[in-house]
């Protein structure tokens, strides 16, 4: 395990060296990566940062809300809203890798605009080691390690996290005094609710995603799981009323872990089941059907995508 005080002060003299005088953006999205790697660069170099939440349109329920509550403490914070711009560049993208190339490739955009505005010439990530593994793995892409394009207009990309496991960056979050809310929250994807939707996203099945995840998360908080979101599969015929209709079909996964590169699906109760299935699809709009993952990794991912 980690030493978190030498972790602390070793992350910030390293981030001291390599930004010198300059400016950098902080790449934040309120998980507890992007979260403690912004603390450590903010105690490191203060105003020199400034700090951006890209709202991409497909974070999670009341995420932009929570970042101005947690991080308006940093004088710089930016937020932007990139909602429609994330959307029109993934019409039509059905193909899990290119969904994610897509996103990095405007997530660096988005922010290559902010530091022209701001002088910046670094960017920090709060990539960590398992990121990292499964881009150069060929597991799949993440939006700050393999999703990122070709070309980067930014003079450095500063990562004091990317040796770090899931466990032990919640160790530098406790540390560095960040909120319970920060430090101990479920892991979120990179391209967000994105993965969480099988083809085509749209604002309609990325609205399912986030309400159902909503859901889940209110509803296992008892189990404790390392990670418990929903996923939006496709269609499939249902009733409602007395109607029949071709509704969505939610699938809800729960998994135990330590660091995310292995996971166990987690047995949950009949009575946990049913609330499940009751208030996804009997409160959330065209879903029809809703059923529940048991695949542990491997052979499956945590995520669908």
């Amino acid at each position: 395990m980690v030493n978190t005080d030498e972790f602390i002060d070793d992350a910030n003299a390293e981030i001291r060296e390599q930004l010198g005088d300059s400016t950098a953006v902080i790449a934040l999205s309120g998980g507890v990566d992007s979260s403690t790697a912004a603390a450590l660069a903010y105690e490191a170099v203060g105003d020199q940062l400034v700090p951006v939440y890209v709202d991409t349109g497909l974070m999670r329920k009341g995420e932009t809300e929570e970042i101005h509550r947690e991080f308006d403490y940093m004088e710089r914070l930016r937020v932007v809203d990139a909602a429609d711009r994330y959307f029109e560049r993934l019409e039509g993208v059905t193909d899990p890798e290119e969904k994610r190339k897509v996103i990095g490739d405007q997530f660096i955009r988005e922010f290559e605009t902010v530091a022209k505005e701001v002088d910046a010439d670094y960017l920090v990530q709060g990539t960590i080691y398992p990121d990292r593994i499964e881009s150069e793995g060929n597991i799949k892409s993440h939006h700050n390690v393999g999703g990122l394009p070709d070309v980067v207009d930014f003079e450095g990309i500063v990562e004091p996290m990317r040796d770090l496991y899931k466990d032990e960056v919640r160790e530098v979050a406790r540390e560095l005094g960040l909120e319970e809310v920060i430090s101990e929250r479920m892991p979120f994807p990179g391209p967000g609710l994105a993965v969480r939707v099988l083809g085509e996203v749209t604002r309609e099945k990325v609205r399912i995603a986030r309400e159902a995840t909503h859901v889940v998360e209110e509803e296992l908080e008892a189990y404790d799981p390392w990670q418990a979101f929903a996923v939006v599969l496709g269609k499939a015929t249902g009733v409602k009323g007395d109607n029949r209709v071709h509704g969505h079909v939610v699938a809800v996964r729960s998994v135990e872990s330590r660091d995310g590169m292995t996971a166990r699906a987690q047995e949950l109760d009949w009575d946990t089941l049913q609330r499940l299935q009751s208030r996804i699809a009997g409160t959330i709009d065209n879903v029809s059907r809703v059923v529940y993952d048991v695949t542990h990794k491997p052979p499956a991912t945590i995520e669908y995508e």
